[in-house]
């Protein structure tokens, strides 16, 4: 039965963190977990020995007794049994793999079963009732979806059916919601092992550009338009928003690149009841092309004013 180096098998030294040993073992585990390599036998070996290893190593008392022994783990007792004499005999306190005294039969093998665990593991730390005990929980994998919408979809608050692993949820997008942005549906991922918790689901939004607006947070822009005769002497014009068409005033004398802001017209801000962003229109006067002898005789009679 050959000894096995856990420390190895998570790839960090033996000086590593609990921080360190944490960081290593999830992304080791996440690489390898059953979920991500359902037909892979290598994978589902290989996490077998990472929970192994993270079980010992994240355990202080574990990996204290892990430490102490090492390689000389078959012959624990005895090696203990040569310690304390020569303590006796030199009067010394010092140990010289520290720690205290203790043969592997007092290891005990905690919330784990046999089959989870190699054949080194239970030697030296034992298992419970022939195999019997609960084994490790743990936690599903996390899976990640993208779900497309466009700005209209983005604007309200409504239900959507996805499906995700052949299984069918039902969630509500938030009005507002941002290109981008990502919500986490808990317990909707992957199962969890031995009856662990199920991971989560996280959705990324993708909110497509619209041909009418530009999106700034829950702003909107949009350029208009305006004939030189409305933008001279005023009037009434229409304008295009999110929820339908509204009139907008013109005032006499517009300039070309006016701005003009229609408030609570742009989409709602998020998760914020009630509150919307605002929609600014910019004026583009159009300069008229075609003209006939007489509006052109017009135009040259106000030069000439």
């Amino acid at each position: 039965m050959a000894f096995i180096d856990y420390y190895q098998t998570l790839g960090i030294a033996k000086t590593a963190s609990e921080k360190d040993i944490k960081a290593a073992y999830r992304k080791l585990a996440r690489k390898y977990h059953p979920d991500l390599n359902p037909n892979d036998a290598g994978a589902h070996k290989k996490f077998q020995q990472l929970n192994e290893a993270n079980e010992v190593l994240s355990d202080p008392e574990k990996r204290k007794k892990y430490d102490k022994y090492g390689e000389n783990w078959q012959h624990g007792e005895e090696y203990e049994r040569a310690q304390q004499q020569a303590r006796q005999q030199q009067g010394s306190q010092q140990y010289a793999y520290g720690g205290q005294g203790g043969g592997f039969e007092n290891f005990g093998a905690g919330n784990f079963g046999s089959d989870d665990f190699s054949d080194f593991f239970q030697s030296m730390f034992g298992q419970r009732g022939g195999g019997g005990g609960r084994q490790a929980k743990y936690r599903g994998q996390d899976y990640n979806a993208e779900l497309q919408l466009n700005l209209k979809d983005a604007s309200e608050t409504h239900k959507q059916t996805l499906t995700v692993n052949g299984k069918n949820i039902r969630i509500t997008i938030p009005a507002g919601i941002e290109n981008g942005q990502t919500i986490k549906i808990a317990g909707h991922g992957g199962p969890g092992t031995n009856g662990g918790p199920a991971g989560d689901l996280y959705i990324k939004f993708s909110v497509a550009d619209d041909p009418r607006f530009k999106r700034k947070g829950s702003d909107l822009y949009n350029t208009i338009k305006l004939n030189l005769y409305t933008a001279v002497l005023g009037g009434e014009i229409t304008v295009d928003t999110l929820t339908g068409k509204v009139k907008v005033k013109v005032k006499p004398e517009t300039q070309n690149g006016t701005k003009v802001k229609l408030k609570g017209k742009g989409l709602p801000v998020y998760k914020k009841e009630g509150q919307f962003g605002d929609l600014y229109i910019t004026y583009e006067i159009e300069i008229p092309v075609n003209l006939t002898d007489q509006q052109r005789k017009l135009f040259e009679d106000l030069a000439k004013s």
